[in-house]
């Protein structure tokens, strides 16, 4: 009789045992098809974010020169998120009602003033566009590259999509929506494309890595404008040679000019910064804003 009773009492403990193995390899299985979505959505953020661990690219961003920006227009908003948080941004908002919004997405420093000074001159140009400049970092700026090193490796792709939804819910369901952004925000600005579907009309990226699944480029519901620097030694001419092909096996329209210049050639701040070639993007950028909105005039700026 013990010996029938221990050999229950095992088969007991081995039953359970194997359910528990059997139960840990399946939460394995999910979490590594969780793991395979999850890069799949966002590659492109997620390659940025590796490029902020190489100390060659991390020590090629100068930190910011000192700016303070004055504006008698531009304010900070917040709005709901649907991950039950709550989102910020720099709004600029047209004194005639517009349905039209421009969403500027932040280089890897964050929401400085250069970005809100950058989106004032957009909204400027634009006319009776609203512009948002969304903050990815959740109120977190970068004086330094080692900060900005960490605030990059610190954004959650599924919190950034929240925000960017929580601002197009801010803008409305009728809203007619383009983005902008530089570096980091150049890629986002091409993921914020995407996220917010058949409401996109444009997309412009400044140096920003690009998406790469074609699946994902085959929801974009508008064409892109890139801009990139043949001297940078992450985003190369390759990468973008590699853009324009996948674009193209997804059906969808991409421009590209590529400069002899450093990344970030476009930031005043940056000591690899060109006056002519960031005036002449800017002027690029700002009529191809104008016609994806369908504003008459188109904005000329005389490059100096």
């Amino acid at each position: 009789m013990r010996t029938v009773h221990s050999k229950l009492i095992y088969m007991k403990k081995f039953t359970a045992l194997f359910c528990l193995s059997l139960f840990m390899s399946l939460v394995g299985v999910a979490q590594t098809a969780t793991l395979s979505c999850h890069t799949d959505a966002y590659a492109a953020p997620v390659a940025f974010a590796m490029l902020a661990r190489d100390n060659k690219f991390v020590s090629g961003h100068a930190a910011p020169l000192p700016y303070v920006h004055v504006s008698a227009v531009g304010k900070i908003i917040t709005f709901p998120t649907p991950d039950g948080k709550t989102g910020r941004g720099y709004e600029l908002k047209s004194a005639k009602k517009s349905n039209k919004y421009l969403f500027v997405f932040q280089e890897w420093w964050g929401l400085n003033d250069y970005i809100k000074k950058e989106a004032e001159q957009y909204f400027n140009d634009l006319g009776e566009v609203n512009v948002i400049a969304l903050d990815l970092y959740d109120g977190k700026v970068a004086t330094t590259s080692e900060e900005a090193m960490k605030l990059v490796q610190a954004v959650k792709p599924e919190r950034a999509e929240a925000i960017i939804k929580g601002a197009q819910g801010y803008a409305g369901k009728k809203a007619e929506i383009a983005t902008i952004g530089w570096c980091f925000g150049g890629s986002w600005s091409l993921q914020s494309a995407i996220i917010t579907g058949k409401q996109t009309v444009g997309s412009v990226i400044f140096y920003g890595m690009p998406e790469k699944n074609v699946e994902r480029l085959k929801m974009l519901n508008s064409d892109v404008l890139g801009f990139f620097a043949g001297k940078d030694k992450n985003i190369t001419p390759e990468v973008v040679k590699e853009f324009e092909a996948n674009m193209k096996a997804a059906g969808k329209k991409v421009t590209t000019k590529i400069y002899d210049a450093d990344h970030a050639f476009a930031n005043p701040s940056n000591p690899q910064y060109h006056p002519k070639f960031a005036a002449e993007t800017h002027r690029l950028a700002a009529n191809y804003l104008r016609d994806r909105f369908d504003l008459k005039e188109q904005f000329i700026l005389k490059n100096k």
